[in-house]
């Protein structure tokens, strides 16, 4: 009873900060380790997968409400993140991703300091590309960031809003809303395999998913509130939790 506790506490946060700017697995993911250490990998993957995707659900419908939502852009970023993910998952399956954790923890770095020292970064919408052209780059962002999702997963929410923020030029609020519905899409794709395979454990998933509805709730209203300057502070909190993951990862993880 109190491993459950704890972990629908992680959920609430994982939900909260998801909901702002991505990131929730790594709050989220590490616990259901840490507290169900019997489980294999993909029910611990299934388990969260489920737990989360109604919480991104109520976090896109928030933003929907609010933020004018660029449809098309956003079905090319789906189609692309849900095609090259099952690729990059494939290449996993050839490829040690530990090969690749120091180029990441280098390009963690390079758009933390990046967004950290660009204070205007994201703060409005300063767009870099024709507009007719903006579902074409979100074509491409969508597939580059599915692939990181499928080859190594964690912080990919994060990935898709800086994708937008800095290639396009949206503001964060904007970049948070579009990349919500992208993961709706890809998380529910992802999710009939681990449902079709048993990989979800539902006692666990239900209270999760609760949890994580309303801390996604609470989140989403509250970068809608305070707006870009709020979501550009979590956006960087996540990205130094990343690069502290990944770096823990590189030093210690053999």
């Amino acid at each position: 009873m109190i491993d459950l506790f704890y972990i629908c506490a992680a959920a609430l946060a994982a939900g909260f900060i998801d909901a702002v700017v991505g990131g929730g697995g790594l709050v989220q993911v590490p616990a259901l380790f840490i507290l169900f250490p019997h489980f294999p990998v993909s029910k611990i993957i299934g388990t969260n997968r489920f737990a989360s995707f109604m919480g991104t659900a109520v976090a896109a419908y928030q933003y929907g409400q609010k933020v004018p939502i660029p449809w098309p852009t956003v079905l090319y970023a789906g189609a692309g993140a849900g095609v090259m993910s099952f690729a990059g998952a494939t290449v996993s399956s050839y490829i040690r991703a530990e090969v690749l954790k120091p180029i990441i923890l280098v390009l963690m770095l390079l758009i933390g300091g990046y967004s950290f020292f660009n204070k205007t970064l994201g703060q409005s919408e300063n767009l870099r590309v024709l507009r007719v052209q903006i579902p074409i780059y979100g074509l491409i962002i969508g597939m580059a960031t599915g692939f990181y999702n499928g080859f190594v997963g964690p912080g990919t929410g994060s990935l898709l809003v800086f994708g937008f923020v800095s290639v396009v030029g949206f503001s964060f609020l904007m970049s948070s809303a579009v990349s919500k519905i992208i993961n709706v899409i890809a998380d529910v794709a992802s999710l009939v395999f681990f449902l079709a395979n048993d990989f979800v454990d539902f006692k666990i998933a239900l209270p999760m998913m609760a949890c994580n509805m309303i801390g996604s709730l609470v989140g989403s209203r509250m970068a809608l509130l305070r707006g870009n300057s709020f979501v550009r502070t979590m956006f960087l909190v996540v990205i130094f939790g990343l690069i502290l993951r990944f770096g823990y990862g590189i030093l210690f993880e053999k």
